[in-house]
Order: C-alpha cells, then structure tokens, then sequence
C-alpha cells in the first residue's frame, strides 16, 4: 500500500481537507501593535457530508463547522476571541462565515499553526514580516490514486488569504520547505499596495509538489 503525500493546510479544523471538499477565504489585517482581525470564509461541499455518512460517520463532522467548535478552539488561545459568526446552507454547500479579533501576535499565530513549525512573524519599529507554509511538498512515494480523487472533489473551490497593515506590503513566495520560489502559474496575485493576496484554485494548489508557502513583508 503506497503511502498518501502529505498536504498540510493552515488552521486546525482544515487537517481533514483531504476528506472533504472545502473552499477557504482568509483575510488578514493586522495594526501597527500587533493586534488585528482575521476574518474568515469557507466552503464545504454537501456531497462531501453525504459521502462521509455513506462510509458510516454520521457523528463526525468532516470539519468543526458550527459555532461552538470555534469557540472550543479560540478558548485555547488567549487574546483570541469571536466577533461574529454566520453560517448558512445552500443546495451544495454549507457556507460558514467568522471574524475574529486577536490582541498580539502571538494568538494570531497560534491559531494558524498550533505546532509553531510552520509559521512565523517577527516585527521591528513599524516593519514585519509573516510567513505561513499552506502545504508542504509531496512525498515522493504519495498515492497518485487519492490524490486524483481529491482534485475530482475539489473543482471548483479555491484558496484565497490576504494581508493588511496600515502600510505597504508585499507578498513573495516560497516552496514548502521555505525556500524562495516563484509565484504559481495559476495563481491571481496582487503583490504589493495596502492589501496584498492570492488566490488559487484548490486542484492547483495540489499540482504543486514542491509545497508553497507565503510571505508577507510591511
């Protein structure tokens, strides 16, 4: 049996996203003490729900999507909290809005990587610099058969996350391993201004075997 490739993604509640179809928005805006706002959109397919009952897991939500699940995984981080929260409910997907706020650094980055591995932040004066690994490079022995049933589930959905402080940015972009790369081919880009971004399709997002990471810089 060959051993799936490893594709990691920012934030707790997404470590299932190989069992689930999920589009993500993720909208960062951070002032000049290190506080801020993150506010969030995503997608979960209902078929996904349904092939998740089929293999038997009724009591097992493919992600923590309602609103006590948040506040279960924002009462571990201290200087988090929950703004507002919305979810609704179309013929295909369950969208779930929520906008948290953040009192420094730290909480921010706690809860986009809870190991401390895979992002990170440093500030000086009024300067800084955000990195986050969105998924790191596929193992060379990964299960091409999975990985072609994953990006059949996903089209359609797409990564989006941007930055804003109350100065210019930039955004480059590294490899999963942190080196410096390329922007995606596929990827929409605005890569300086007040906010900048990036958006990519899902299915993209997984064509990339080396990993990408992002870097943000103020």
């Amino acid at each position: 049996m060959k051993k799936s490739g490893k594709l990691w993604f920012v934030m707790p509640f997404l470590l299932l996203f190989l069992n689930s179809c999920i589009g993500l928005s993720m909208d960062i805006q951070m002032r000049r003490d290190g506080s801020g706002r993150l506010i969030l959109e995503y997608r979960v397919s209902r078929m996904a729900e349904s092939i998740g009952r089929l293999d038997g897991n009724e009591n097992w939500p493919i992600i923590p999507a309602g609103r006590a699940d948040f506040e279960r995984t924002i009462a571990r981080i201290p200087g988090m909290r929950i703004v507002s929260f919305s979810s609704s409910e179309g013929a295909q997907d369950v969208v779930t809005n929520v906008t948290l706020e953040y009192d420094n650094t730290d909480a921010l980055l706690k809860f986009l990587d809870p190991s401390g591995s895979r992002a990170s932040l440093s500030m000086e004066n009024q300067s800084g610099r955000l990195d986050i690994i969105l998924n790191e490079p596929l193992s060379s022995n990964y299960d091409e058969d999975l990985l072609k049933l994953v990006r059949q589930v996903s089209a359609g959905y797409d990564f989006s996350i941007s930055f804003s402080a109350e100065r210019n940015c930039v955004l480059s972009f590294t490899d999963g391993e942190g080196t410096a790369a390329q922007a995606p081919i596929a990827a929409q880009t605005v890569t300086s201004g007040r906010k900048a971004s990036m958006s990519i399709g899902i299915t993209d997002l997984m064509e990339i075997k080396e990993g990408l990471g992002v870097s943000f810089s103020w």
